[in-house]
């Protein structure tokens, strides 16, 4: 069995690439080609490198959170990330005086992470995946993208931990919470003060459209809207909407608030692919199958608060 990097070496080549793509045209014996770049788990073959990136440039800019979310590639290498997690340090020092700062034991926290799978399915007429001037690679990177970013939205905010990631909003593993009788102007400040002013420095603001509808209602005493409508903004920071949020209700978090940066989404293999020829032989059509394999882990919790509404 090949390892992954001599695996990655295959599929960058040009030849590769090549048969790849005949292979998803049906050409008669281009499956052959690819044969010491098969993933034994799926039975789909690796995408080649130029092909796995087009299609996570399109779930890059079709998912919300990977925007605002740190992105790592660990295909090898065992299972555990370690992040750092101590306060960087300076200060002016007198000659020959100790540097502060340089005790590391505590420095480092240690999160074991899974490969969860996402697959994804799209069928095509088999007249249009012959056409040599129809162009497959772009349509199937299109209509794959967006689909896998939509699934891993929906777990980058709700994940429960099996057989997808811990999202955001996952009650241990998720946001520290911010609780509040109700959604009001008052409940949004004390939002944004209960983050630290590091993580503020970079934050935004994650809801869904009606909880951005009613913020945009929110008014002080003096009838000035807490929502700049001109910049998007709340008390000077973007809006990001995504709809996996919760609705405002008892119980239910609606918004979150700090520097996604600390969300950290681990790649954990390049993306697999196979054409499915027999299966929709009758519909004259043709099945493209994916996968791809990922974890994520929010590294520091102190980095992103929830607002839960209590009732």
């Amino acid at each position: 069995m090949k390892t992954i990097n001599e695996i990655r070496a295959i599929t960058a080549t040009q030849e590769y690439d090549r048969h790849f793509w005949d292979a998803m045209r049906l050409k008669p014996n281009a499956e052959i080609a690819l044969r010491d770049a098969l993933d034994s788990i799926t039975g789909t073959y690796f995408a080649p490198a130029a092909g796995d990136a087009d299609l996570r440039k399109v779930i890059t800019r079709e998912s919300v959170i990977r925007s605002l979310a740190t992105t790592l590639k660990k295909y090898h290498g065992g299972s555990v990330i370690w992040a750092a997690d101590s306060d960087d340090h300076a200060a002016f020092v007198s000659e020959g005086a100790p540097i502060p700062g340089f005790d590391l034991e505590d420095d480092f926290t240690r999160f074991v992470i899974g490969s969860h799978k996402i697959a994804g399915l799209l069928k095509l007429s088999e007249e249009f995946a012959i056409d040599a001037d129809f162009d497959l690679r772009k349509y199937i990177s299109e209509r794959m993208g967006k689909s896998f970013a939509r699934t891993e939205d929906g777990a980058f905010v709700n994940g429960n931990g099996t057989d997808e990631p811990y999202g955001l909003l996952h009650d241990t593993n998720g946001a520290e919470i911010v609780t509040a009788t109700a959604l009001t102007y008052d409940s949004v400040i004390d939002l944004f003060f209960s983050v630290k002013p590091e993580y503020r420095a970079h934050a935004t603001w994650l809801m869904n459209d009606r909880t951005a509808l009613a913020l945009r209602k929110l008014k002080d005493e003096a009838g000035n809207y807490l929502w700049n409508g001109s910049t998007d903004t709340i008390l000077g920071k973007p809006v990001r909407i995504c709809n996996d949020m919760p609705d405002i209700a008892a119980g239910s978090k609606p918004v979150l608030f700090g520097d996604f940066r600390y969300f950290w989404i681990i790649d954990r293999s390049p993306v697999s692919m196979k054409a499915l020829k027999e299966r929709f032989a009758m519909t004259a059509r043709v099945g493209y199958v994916a996968f791809e394999l990922l974890d994520a882990r929010l590294v520091r919790k102190d980095a992103v608060k929830a607002l839960s509404v209590a009732q």
